[in-house]
C-alpha cells in the first residue's frame, strides 16, 4: 500500500481566485469613491455658478432703482415715501437688517423686470432707502413732531471758478448738498440660491 503526499501546487489551488476577488472589491470601492467625488465636485461647481448668476442678476434691480431715483429727483418727490415703487424716505429703524428674511420682501418692495425672471431664472426685488432719520421730511427740515431730520449727505465747497476764493484762510462757499440713497436688491435663483446686494448712490437735492 502506497501513500501520496500532496504537492505544493495542489495545496495552492484557489489562492489566486481569492486574491483576485479582493483586488476586484478594492477596485470597485475605488471606482464608487471616484464617481461620488466627481459628482460632488460638479454639484459644488454648479452651486457656485448659480450663486454668481444671482449676484450678476442684481444689476437689473440696481439699474431700475437708479433710473427711478434719477427720474423723480425733482421738487419734493423724494421727500415722500412711495411704497408702490419700493421707496422709503427714511432709513430702517435698526442698523442691521436681516435681508435674507423673506417676510421683509413683501409690501413696500419693488419687483424688477415686472416680476418676470431673467434668462437665468432669477427673480429680482429691490427697495430704496433715503438715508435720513425722519420720513416725509425735507433733508434740512423737522418732522411733524419737531424732530430734526438728520441725513447722510455730502456738501462740497465751491472752488475759485464758481465764486469761492482760493486764498488761504478765505471763506469757502458751500455747494449743493448731495444725499445718500441705499439700494438693496434680493435675487432668488435656481436651487434656492439667494443673494443680497447693496449699493449707495448720491443725488443732489
Amino acid at each position: 500500500m502506497t501513500t501520496r503526499t500532496p504537492t505544493l501546487r495542489s495545496r495552492q489551488q484557489g489562492v489566486v481566485l481569492f486574491i483576485a476577488l479582493i483586488v476586484l472589491v478594492a477596485m470597485s470601492l475605488a471606482g464608487v469613491a471616484l464617481v461620488r467625488s466627481v459628482d460632488t465636485s460638479l454639484g459644488i461647481a454648479g452651486n457656485m455658478a448659480f450663486k454668481q448668476s444671482t449676484i450678476q442678476g442684481s444689476d437689473l434691480g440696481i439699474k431700475e432703482a437708479y433710473a427711478w431715483l434719477a427720474t423723480n429727483n425733482t421738487g419734493t418727490i423724494l421727500q415722500k415715501t412711495d411704497k408702490g415703487n419700493g421707496y422709503e424716505s427714511n432709513q430702517p429703524a435698526t442698523a442691521v437688517e436681516d435681508w435674507f428674511d423673506s417676510a421683509k420682501w413683501g409690501a413696500g418692495t419693488k419687483a424688477a423686470n415686472g416680476g418676470l425672471p431673467d434668462a437665468a431664472g432669477n427673480t429680482v426685488k429691490y427697495v430704496i432707502h433715503r438715508m435720513c432719520t425722519q420720513a416725509d421730511t425735507a433733508y434740512n427740515g423737522k418732522s411733524g413732531a419737531g424732530v430734526d431730520n438728520i441725513c447722510a449727505l455730502i456738501t462740497p465747497t465751491s472752488g475759485g471758478s464758481s465764486g469761492g476764493s482760493m486764498s488761504v484762510g478765505s471763506v469757502q462757499f458751500q455747494g449743493i448738498p448731495s444725499l445718500y440713497y441705499r439700494i438693496t436688491t434680493r435675487v432668488d435663483g435656481p436651487r434656492n440660491t439667494v443673494s443680497i446686494v447693496q449699493v449707495s448712490v448720491l443725488f443732489k437735492v
